[in-house]
């Protein structure tokens, strides 16, 4: 069918809305600044709570999408709205006019130097989710020390429900995906002692809870409900941890080969950039503002604009795969309406 659908951002959510938008006999095509398509998910090793890889995620949708017309290392110059359509003016200099937008812009991860008190880029054996999960990929991080890793330390909530850092929300998937990085260290180093600092754990996916268990059961990780008061570095290079255990009331300090910060999701610039271009509000959490949190959630307040994925808040990729698929059908109905 020959209509120009423009999908912006060629992550996991981008190229669902791809994949459908093309079996509905569409065309579309899709916009991502990055050399390669898959967003944040192509840059994880296993996805919970059934520890597939995702690389296999990442790389059936790719394959799928792959007769939507992909532009890469290629970002939006400017949209201007005109009477009924949008003009994009794309970096590469092509000019694409359309009445169809799907922001598939994703989202950031929460800068963990700005929590200063946790030692991220000052103490060598203190690193971010991201910079493990490209330990599990790749086996190239020095931090990571596989002849002297004895005690492991993970942070919950950095840089997330947290007014300090100016993002009082839940970012949803930290709990999970430390629990899954805590296994992962626990199956390389099973002697290793793990523990997880959390302020509350929730549990609230399929099998969330299974793999919760699992985690102590079977691992036994420990998991210390508290906050992270201090960490200081001795003069072996360890990391020190300070904290208080709130369920028992008592002070914990252990010393720690290394500690994981997990770093929050927050709305990114590219998103709130492109947003300022159409005048599309943003939410009091930072994210997109949809025409409401319930029904529409993926519908943006101007005709034409839709949304999948975690332009609008933190998503597990089955909701962001759901979002996708709901998003495509809605534009169809769209253009049905336009005919």
């Amino acid at each position: 069918m020959k209509e120009n659908i423009v999908i912006i951002g060629g992550g996991i959510a981008g190229l669902e809305v791809a994949v459908q938008l093309l079996d509905l006999g569409y065309k579309p095509i899709v916009i991502e600044k990055r050399d390669r398509l898959g967003g944040h998910v192509a840059d994880w090793n296993l996805l919970f709570p059934d520890m597939i890889p995702a690389r296999d995620v990442v790389g059936n949708l790719i394959a799928r999408a792959s007769e939507a017309n992909i532009f890469l290392n290629t970002e939006i110059s400017f949209v201007n709205k005109l009477k009924d359509s949008y003009n994009i003016m794309l970096s590469n200099g092509i000019s694409i006019n359309t009445r169809i937008i799907v922001m598939t812009t994703g989202f950031a991860l929460f800068d963990a130097a700005k929590k200063e008190e946790y030692g991220y880029g000052v103490y060598d054996q203190v690193m971010t989710n991201k910079d493990l999960e490209h330990w599990f990929n790749t086996g190239d991080d020095k931090r990571v020390n596989d002849s002297a890793m004895n005690a492991v330390g993970f942070v919950h909530c950095v840089g997330s429900r947290d007014e300090k850092a100016r993002n009082p929300q839940c970012s949803k998937v930290c709990c999970i995906t430390a629990i899954k990085q805590a296994i992962e260290l626990k199956q390389r180093f099973p002697e290793a002692m793990v523990y997880c600092f959390y302020m509350d754990l929730r549990m609230f996916g399929k099998k969330y809870e299974d793999f919760y268990i699992n985690a102590q059961r079977d691992y036994g990780i420990r998991f210390i409900r508290g906050r992270v008061s201090e960490v200081s570095e001795n003069i072996d290079g360890r990391v020190i941890v300070k904290a208080e255990d709130t369920l028992s009331g008592k002070p914990v300090k252990v010393t720690l080969d290394l500690l994981v910060l997990m770093a929050g999701i927050i709305c990114n610039t590219d998103s709130t950039r492109l947003a300022n271009m159409v005048s599309l509000p943003i939410d009091s959490d930072g994210f997109l503002k949809s025409r409401d949190n319930v029904a529409e959630i993926i519908e943006s307040p101007r005709d034409g604009i839709f949304y999948a994925g975690a332009c609008t808040g933190p998503k597990t990729v089955p909701e962001t795969l759901a979002e996708a698929r709901a998003a495509a059908l809605k534009v169809h109905l769209f253009i049905k309406g336009l005919k």
